[in-house]
């Protein structure tokens, strides 16, 4: 098993940020790495030049990350040359290839969702073959299979997730200040590092986040660290 010591804190990212308030939001309450959904089909999306806009109100070490839905990656690439220091986030249907190739092969980090069928059927995925096919991704993220491409605020069955992945997970899908915990005590030795993804967990409306939640939710990850 690869477990992961004790002391080991988990790192947080708030996703499908809009607007400016909620960006200060996530900074103050301690947020490591804020989303934004360059998706047109999202209630969440931004241009670009948006999420340059809203990236350059980051302090020094936190990571704006661009998410990507089947983007052209001549288009993707371009996106992460605009964002100073951002990472990628591919959440659509990107062979590995499709995402070197889009990150300028190797010039910016990336994380690849992997979409977790809902239910039983969430047996059936191989997470472990996953990871190995993506092996150049920084991290895997884990998020519900559903109709659209995330920000649905629906759980997976942790349980059925494999005990042991040799790669750096993210847990997103459902999260929100009451269930994180539970998730970061399944999931805290099954990986190299864990980290939290939440979005609508937090949210006044769909791209609204709510400052209170935001600062819950950090609050309730950083309880669970000392616990685990």
């Amino acid at each position: 098993m690869i477990a992961a010591p004790s002391t080991a804190r988990t790192r947080i990212k708030i996703c499908g940020l809009t607007r400016e308030q909620d960006v200060d939001a996530a900074i103050e309450a301690g947020a490591d790495a804020v989303g934004f959904v360059l998706y047109p089909a999202s209630p969440r999306a931004v241009t670009t030049q948006r999420a340059r806009e809203l990236a350059s109100r980051l302090p020094p070490f936190m990571t704006p990350v661009l998410l990507f839905v089947n983007e052209p990656a001549a288009a993707a690439l371009e996106a992460l040359q605009n964002v100073p220091g951002a990472m990628a986030q591919f959440h659509g249907d990107e062979s590995p290839e499709q995402c070197w190739e889009a990150t300028g092969r190797g010039a910016h980090r990336f994380m690849r969702a992997a979409r977790i069928p809902l239910g039983t059927a969430g047996a059936g995925f191989d997470l472990v073959k996953y990871a190995s096919d993506y092996s150049r991704a920084q991290a895997i993220l884990l998020d519900a299979h559903v109709e659209a491409y995330g920000g649905g605020g629906k759980a997976f069955d942790w349980s059925l997730l494999p005990p042991a992945v040799d790669a750096h997970l993210v847990l997103s899908g459902g999260l929100a200040p009451a269930n994180v915990g539970d998730g970061i005590r399944r999931l805290r030795t099954a990986a190299k590092s864990l980290a939290v993804d939440v979005s609508s967990g937090v949210e006044a409306a769909k791209g609204i986040k709510d400052a209170a939640k935001i600062r819950e939710f950090v609050a309730a990850v950083r309880a669970a660290d000392a616990l685990t």
